[in-house]
């Protein structure tokens, strides 16, 4: 790879090769040792085209859940059979990989910035801004430059917007999604909620079993179907449909409770 190539964003992807492999050395044992990651769907990741793909997950914390998908995207495209085994997968990454991030948490400290620098599509949050509700308008460019990812490689993106659970989906997915026609990926992930602190990079607890289920893409008519119609799809997709809400046991249910008002105590 030439030393002074750039991705479509500008950045150097010699500086990105390293710190996403630096990044992957300092994360690996929160998924397998501090922690086991059960995969589910490695071959399916393996059947995808290079560009053009969305993948669409629900979200539990701000970094945790974006750099398992680092890791098992690349771990299964190394051929790994749903496992993060032998991190020799990361010494050549897919650089195209990108993720959904809003604007003002990846500007918050050096960290972040690296962070954002390994693959972040920063956006403006047309609803909340500095923990305050907002109204605003979809700045365009935010859509063009997922577009241009999308155009270059591979985007996840966590379409509630929040890492708190059962919240409706951003209507901007469905239009994303029927703008530039790629093939959607649901991913549904649990147990980083109860490992990690609500930012993903502390570990809080140990032992936990992680999980991530890649699905099949969604069968989607770009051109007639609704925007209502693709978004809940994508809730059922990723088991974030108000009905699931009805089959969680009880148990499941209080320890919800108990972590949204843990939360409530440490804001």
């Amino acid at each position: 790879m030439p030393l002074f190539k750039k991705n479509p964003f500008g950045h150097s992807l010699f500086l990105k090769k390293w710190l996403i492999r630096i990044l992957a050395l300092l994360s690996h044992r929160r998924y397998k040792g501090f922690n086991t990651l059960e995969i589910e769907g490695a071959d399916i990741i393996r059947k995808l085209p290079g560009t053009n793909v969305l993948f669409v997950s629900n979200h539990q914390t701000y970094f945790a859940d974006v750099v398992a998908m680092f890791h098992v995207f690349n771990a299964s495209l190394k051929g790994r059979d749903n496992n993060i085994n032998n991190i020799g997968y990361i010494w050549n990454p897919k650089l195209n990989m990108y993720y959904v991030a809003a604007a003002e948490t990846m500007k918050k400290s050096l960290l972040t910035k690296i962070l954002a620098y390994a693959g972040s599509i920063s956006v403006e949050r047309t609803w909340r801004a500095e923990g305050k509700d907002v109204n605003r308008q979809v700045k365009m460019s935010d859509i063009s430059n997922i577009g241009k990812a999308l155009n270059d490689g591979w985007v996840v993106t966590f379409p509630q917007g929040t890492t708190t659970p059962w919240k409706p989906l951003r209507k901007g997915t469905a239009h994303i999604i029927k703008k530039y026609k790629p093939v959607v990926v649901p991913v549904v992930i649990d147990g980083f909620r109860r490992s990690f602190d609500k930012k993903g990079l502390r570990v809080k607890k140990k032992g936990i079993l992680q999980s991530m289920v890649i699905k099949e893409p969604l069968e989607i008519d770009y051109e007639n179907e609704s925007f209502e119609s693709i978004i809940e799809k994508l809730e059922y997709a990723i088991e974030q449909h108000p009905s699931f809400l009805k089959v969680l046991s009880e148990k499941e249910l209080a320890l919800l409770e108990e972590e949204n008002q843990a939360r409530k105590w440490r804001a």
